[in-house]
């Protein structure tokens, strides 16, 4: 019963502080809202939390690739659904960018969910694919055993898309912490932002040509020898950039252990590790690497709501797409 009464406690306390991000978030200046769709389509959320269910049962990975296409698309021109769109004449598709070439993915789960929200909408399109991907990223870290978040909604979707801009300002798996710092500050997002979002890397994996260099050239001072040599195994000197190394040892479980392996200098990529490498993130790092990862989780949930209120287009501003990979005719 005690056990149960502080599952209860917890659960409150974390409904809470969420509430009142979002509040603060919303006294920010943003038109978005959780109640968006309770009366133009009160089944959109359900639909998106079936799909992604689905996806994230057949493959787990999928949920941590979910999770990432909000961010990216978040990290260029605001949370308007650009990463999307697929090139063509008029638009720079985002998908060839450095950060999302061959690296990117779930877009075709996307497309499920465009899908069934369209039907559960009564056929029209209603829901942006903007809030699609809001909505897909908290279900996928749900789904991963995750904590939950009142999503604000209301974002409409852009017509234009900006490769140049997704290489200039997605954050690379080799920054130092004055680089991420910097690249996080460019969006509204603090020095706390940056170390609970980075937590979000506590789920899925990333390519071996991401960390080869750690793994093969850092010293003692920042990789654990141990750790190097494993991970040495499935990437190699050489060759092997599409393979996968797993970005903390429960990639299918979204919980604290990926702030224990900073703390033991076993974060995966070099901008992981930057966030526990004797800078001004170390504490944070250390706090949230304990007490079963729950400050973590407070957190982490306030920064996603934080995030998702970049720059959106409200009003008249964007388009609700038909198709997410084109712009309306």
């Amino acid at each position: 019963m005690a056990s149960s009464h502080r599952a209860i406690f917890f659960t409150i306390l974390l409904l809470l502080a969420v509430a009142a991000a979002a509040t603060a978030s919303s006294a920010g200046g943003s038109p978005l809202s959780p109640y968006y769709y309770s009366k133009i389509c009160p089944n959109a959320l359900p639909a998106i939390r079936r799909v992604v269910e689905a996806a994230v049962s057949r493959e787990r990975r999928m949920g941590a690739s979910l999770l990432r296409l909000h961010f990216h698309d978040c990290f260029v021109q605001g949370c308007d659904g650009s990463i999307l769109l697929d090139a063509t004449p008029t638009i720079d598709s985002e998908k060839t960018a450095l950060p999302n070439n061959n690296s990117a993915r779930g877009f075709e789960v996307i497309d499920m969910i465009k899908s069934e929200v369209d039907k559960a909408c009564g056929g029209k399109p209603v829901v942006s694919c903007a809030d699609i991907l809001a909505v897909a990223a908290r279900d996928s870290v749900v789904a991963l055993g995750g904590p939950s978040w009142e999503v604000q909604l209301g974002r409409r979707d852009s017509t234009s898309a900006s490769r140049t801009t997704a290489n200039n300002d997605i954050p690379t798996p080799f920054m130092d912490l004055p680089a991420l710092k910097s690249s996080f500050q460019k969006q509204g997002l603090n020095e706390r932002d940056l170390v609970a979002l980075s937590g979000g890397h506590t789920i899925g994996f990333s390519q071996c040509q991401f960390f080869r260099n750690r793994i093969f050239n850092e010293t003692a001072a920042t990789i654990d020898a141990e750790f190097a040599r494993e991970r040495r195994a499935s990437c190699f000197a050489g060759s092997g950039d599409a393979n996968l190394g797993s970005l903390d040892g429960s990639p299918a479980r979204f919980d604290g252990s990926y702030f224990k392996n900073l703390v033991e200098k076993k974060g995966l990529l070099h901008s992981d590790q930057a966030l526990f490498a004797g800078g001004s993130t170390d504490s944070v790092v250390k706090g949230y690497g304990s007490n079963n990862g729950r400050s973590f989780w407070f957190d982490f949930a306030s920064s996603m709501v934080k995030m998702g209120n970049i720059k959106p287009l409200t009003g008249n501003r964007g388009q609700i797409r038909v198709n997410c990979r084109k712009v309306n005719a």
